[in-house]
């Protein structure tokens, strides 16, 4: 039985406290609820707390959360997935600019 590969693996610290990681798999199956031949898990995480994150967990298929918050995502594409990410990404620091990585 084919596995899954690891195509992406990358952590990228962005500011003091906080980084991205990102990790990408081809998977030989589509991942149950997902439409697609990848397994993904793209995350920020400020003081050791993820954030934010867009990833495809079994049975929940493509979705991303933001703090507690989980709403459904739809892929259209790797790049587009990268894309979103980075996005929401330059979205949560613009809204926590001052290094305050809790909710108001």
């Amino acid at each position: 039985m084919a596995k899954a590969v690891l195509i992406h693996k990358s952590r990228a610290y962005i500011r003091d406290g906080a980084f991205i990681e990102m990790l990408i798999w081809r998977v030989p199956e589509n991942v149950r609820g997902s439409h697609h031949a990848y397994k993904y898990s793209l995350a920020l995480i400020c003081n050791g707390e993820c954030v934010l994150r867009f990833d495809n967990e079994a049975g929940k298929g493509d979705h991303r959360h933001f703090g507690d918050r989980e709403t459904p995502y739809e892929f259209s594409s790797m790049d587009a997935l990268i894309a979103d990410f980075h996005a929401a990404v330059r979205g949560w620091l613009n809204d926590h600019a001052d290094g305050e990585d809790r909710e108001s």
